[in-house]
């Protein structure tokens, strides 16, 4: 943290529960030069790493399906989402970690993945990073159902869909998930299928 127009004077903990929640105070230097005191919450999740599987003969993605609670609370009637493969990193690097949850959610165990970027999805709150990858995939690749773990009480369906399909749901409003719809227009941009 280098900006010498930020001075941050106390951070509070509001919630531990899940993740961490903070309360930030800090003294701001606006652009005239004066300084400011400013407080803002801050959700601190981890950082976390999404991929899109996409295979370019059959023209097709692996996309998942799940239910996501802060969704149906915010209008979405069924609380289900389609989304790319996510996890949250924990103590691995991001292409460890998309290997895995890929592997967990999909069912699909995936050695080669490229990187493509990395984006704050959520600056005004939300302190995390999202690495983004892509992937090929085919048959041969299959070596469970995917799903989810049990223990982390995930109840995943996995999706295969036609490209143009799935970049159809989201003018369709079938698709309203940010990492994914990035994901589905970078692919759409490079002509991956």
């Amino acid at each position: 943290m280098n900006n010498e127009r930020v001075k941050i004077k106390e951070t509070e903990i509001l919630s531990d529960n899940w993740y961490t929640l903070n309360k930030v105070t800090f003294d701001y230097q606006k652009q005239n030069g004066e300084w400011e005191t400013q407080s803002r919450e801050a959700y601190d999740r981890g950082n976390g790493s999404t991929i899109l599987l996409y295979n370019k003969e059959s023209r097709k993605v692996i996309l998942t399906k799940q239910f996501r609670l802060p969704t149906y609370i915010n209008g979405n009637e069924s609380g289900m989402m389609i989304e790319a493969c996510a996890g949250l990193l924990d103590k691995n690097n991001p292409e460890d970690c998309i290997r895995r949850e890929t592997e967990e959610e999909t069912g699909y165990k995936i050695n080669k993945v490229k990187k493509i970027f990395e984006a704050y999805m959520s600056p005004g709150s939300v302190t995390e990073i999202l690495y983004f990858f892509i992937a090929e995939y085919d048959q041969s690749m299959k070596v469970n159902e995917g799903g989810g773990l049990v223990e982390e009480q995930e109840n995943i369906e996995v999706l295969e869909l036609n490209f143009d399909d799935a970049y159809q749901m989201i003018e369709d409003g079938k698709i309203k998930d940010g990492k994914t719809i990035m994901l589905l227009q970078y692919a759409k941009i490079n002509q991956l299928v």
